[in-house]
């Protein structure tokens, strides 16, 4: 039997196989060819199905571990699990901070979008990016989504005391003003989990591994789900 995301195919090659693989092959060529055919199918389906796009640094792009293995491919799993028909865009890239965002967000958008899930943040509190400017920025995408009709989903942030204690509660409230502003589900920041599980994180002690990953898009995923369509 082989599976692939939910495709089962039965190989029952026979009585012919017992003389020999030659009287085998044009069975197997068959299942291969039915296979492949199958997979091309999955992708392009997948290619002409309404977006989720996930906009975020390294904890989106997967540093350490590979987009394959990032939480928008466990959430694009999850999504084909449950019968929903989105393509999740992983638009993270390792370093980014709000500013730079707003250099590239808007192409993120173009197309079928449905979803936005903002994962920025984490470096500006490493600078001390003044909060005013943070929440600036974050606003600046949040309006472009929703004037596209985008629904948006915000991914809370934290900065460590690097910078003063008054400067990371404000730090953290700036995210439920924001969500408050807008009307957006607010995920609460989802390392603070993670990051107390040392089988959840990288040896660098920064970045989630595959089961830390697959931790937070399940606490992404009850956030999300409400604003997904299911489509016969």
């Amino acid at each position: 039997m082989i599976r692939h995301q939910g495709l089962t195919t039965r190989l029952l090659l026979g009585p012919a196989c017992a003389w020999g693989l030659s009287h085998c092959l044009p069975s197997l060529v068959l299942v291969f060819l039915s296979a492949v055919t199958a997979l091309a199918v999955t992708a392009t389906t997948r290619e002409d199905a309404p977006r989720i796009v996930a906009l975020g640094d390294s904890l989106t792009s997967g540093r350490g571990i590979g987009k394959a293995d990032a939480y928008p491919a466990v959430l694009q799993a999850r999504l084909e699990d449950d019968g929903y028909h989105y393509q999740v865009v992983n638009a993270g890239v390792s370093g980014d901070t709000t500013a730079r965002a707003l250099q590239r967000y808007r192409e993120a958008l173009d197309g079928d979008v449905k979803v936005l899930i903002v994962a920025l943040g984490a470096n500006d509190g490493l600078r001390g990016v003044p909060v005013e400017q943070l929440s600036s920025n974050l606003s600046m995408i949040i309006e472009e989504a929703q004037r596209r009709g985008i629904a948006v989903l915000l991914i809370g942030m934290d900065a460590l005391p690097l910078h003063g204690w008054t400067y990371s509660v404000a730090f953290h409230r700036a995210y439920e003003e924001l969500a408050a502003r807008y009307t957006i589900p607010l995920v609460p920041f989802v390392l603070m989990k993670v990051m107390t599980d040392p089988s959840l994180m990288q040896s660098d002690r920064a970045h989630p591994n595959q089961a830390g990953a697959r931790a937070i898009a399940d606490l992404i995923w009850p956030h999300l789900q409400p604003l997904l369509k299911k489509t016969e």
